[in-house]
């Protein structure tokens, strides 16, 4: 076998001793990572049996659950390639296993006739056969079908590589040396290849991981006590509010309230794939729960993280080995990988890939960034979010949005420019809302700005982005032209000051 984690994460049986746990908002199921390990090679010999050959593609359309992760480390030992589908973003409909090519699509919705797609709950019957398969990977092969979070048009299709999986594996284990005391909670839907991350690391370096999802999150910290816990920057920002307010409302300390939802083991804390709000970083670490930022791309993987070991607040921290980050004179950051994830879309319109990758691999990321002396890597925001202004003036509105966040009142804010003469901002609440109070906030943001940066207009939205509204993508990052279309009148409109709508 190459010398590989994925080859060793197929073959050799995990240390006794640690568990896998899901956790749900009626309670949690706990299974030994041993026997994880082994139903996996059970229900990959099932699979084999009815047909599913190296390179077939194994769709999942399921919310996280024990049955997700069997299938993904059922196909690892088969060389099957895994389509993790988001629900919500794709249909159990004999149109998506054809337009995949699947060979078989696992789902949890009901309905669907195609001998092809089938109820998940029978992974639990065929991880009880006999086992007893494990194919050895080479570095450039696929394992997996990874998606864009699709915040703009319909998600695109990567072939994710066994060499770029180890890498960050390697490199994240470096940098965190997760050990047998560590639980790693994860609840972004694990269609997400950077979640299911941790289920290989519990199983190669021993430790425990703990599945839930968004909804359950906060009530199943309270119970599982982990020490590591992942989420994009809008979970730490809720996280913080739900802090303050239960504070404030029994009269604790806030490191208390936050050992209270979190548990009293945390270790550190996981963030990256949107801007985080420098405030919420103090904060946790102010709670005694270092947070720690990283960038990265489903192009790229993990390309920096800041770490205990080298931690520079506002930055995504120093660039990780195996990756080059390559500025161009204008500021434009792009990615070269020794393991690439992949050197073009498997699924995508036309164009799309010479759009994002270069003949060399390189992948151009669309975004704005330096290093400095220390090599941490500083992204100041999208190259396609630079306004140009009728006066010639660039505005970057990342920065602009960043202050407008800086109100507990304000969840989300995306800048766009209707006229190219002036700025209009619109907003997401959080909570209950006063137009009074978040004028009185344009203000004090506006003072601190150039004129040509000032925001003559807020559209405060009446109904929050979420992803069920389509304003959202599942990793809570704004989808900026789905916002555009929603409130197109509301921005073009006339009139300063605040508006509902």
């Amino acid at each position: 076998m190459t010398d590989n984690l994925i080859n060793q994460l197929v073959s050799a049986v995990p240390a006794p001793g640690h568990r896998l746990r899901i956790a749900r908002l009626g309670g949690d199921e706990s299974i030994e990572l041993t026997e994880v390990h082994a139903a996996a090679d059970r229900l990959a010999a099932a699979l084999y049996a009815d047909g599913v050959r190296p390179g077939d593609r194994i769709g999942i359309l399921a919310a996280n659950g024990l049955q997700w992760v069997l299938l993904d480390l059922a196909a690892l030992r088969l060389k099957a390639v895994t389509c993790g589908f988001e629900p919500g973003k794709f249909d159990a409909t004999t149109q998506t296993v054809d337009e995949y090519g699947l060979a078989l699509l696992f789902t949890d919705a009901t309905g669907a006739r195609d001998t092809r797609i089938r109820p998940i709950a029978q992974v639990d019957e065929l991880a009880k056969r006999q086992g007893g398969i494990a194919l050895p990977w080479q570095r450039h092969e696929a394992t997996t079908i990874k998606f864009t979070s699709g915040s703009t048009g319909r998600p695109k299709g990567l072939s994710a590589s066994v060499g770029s999986i180890d890498s960050s594996l390697r490199a994240v284990q470096e940098m965190f040396e997760h050990g047998p005391d560590d639980d790693i909670f994860v609840f972004l839907p694990l269609s997400l290849l950077q979640q299911r991350y941790w289920v290989y690391s519990a199983l190669i370096y021993g430790h425990d991981v703990t599945i839930s999802s968004y909804a359950a999150a906060f009530a199943a910290m309270r119970r599982t006590r982990p020490t590591v816990v992942m989420g994009v920057p809008g979970f730490f920002a809720s996280a913080q509010r739900h802090i303050e307010e239960q504070a404030a409302r029994r009269s604790i300390g806030v490191a208390e309230a936050a050992r209270a939802l979190f548990g009293d083991r945390i270790r550190y804390l996981w963030t990256g794939s949107a801007p985080a709000d420098p405030a919420t970083l103090q904060f946790f670490d102010d709670c005694g729960m270092p947070i720690f930022e990283g960038y990265g791309l489903n192009e790229t993987c993990i390309v920096s993280k800041n770490h205990p070991k080298a931690n520079r607040r506002g930055s995504v921290g120093q660039v990780l080995p195996g990756k080059h980050v390559l500025i161009d004179d204008d500021g434009r950051v792009s990615v070269r990988s020794d393991d690439p994830v992949g050197m073009r879309y498997t699924f995508a319109a036309p164009g799309e890939s010479e759009r994002v990758f270069g003949t060399d691999g390189v992948v151009r990321t669309g975004d704005l960034g330096r290093i400095d002396a220390d090599g941490f890597l500083w992204i100041g925001g999208r190259a396609d979010d630079v306004i140009v202004l009728d006066n010639g003036k660039k505005v970057i509105v990342r920065p602009i949005e960043e202050r407008l966040r800086d109100s507990p009142l304000i969840d989300q804010a995306v800048v766009f420019c209707p006229a190219q003469t002036h700025l209009v901002a619109v907003v997401s609440p959080a909570g209950d809302a006063d137009p009074a109070e978040i004028g009185r906030h344009l203000a004090r943001t506006n003072e601190a700005l150039e004129r040509d940066e000032q925001i003559r207009r807020v559209v405060l939205a009446a109904e929050p982005f979420s992803i069920d509204n389509g304003l959202l993508t599942s990793q809570y990052k704004p989808r900026r032209a789905q916002i555009l279309a929603r409130y197109s009148t509301a921005i073009t409109a006339k009139g300063d000051g605040v508006h509902v709508h």
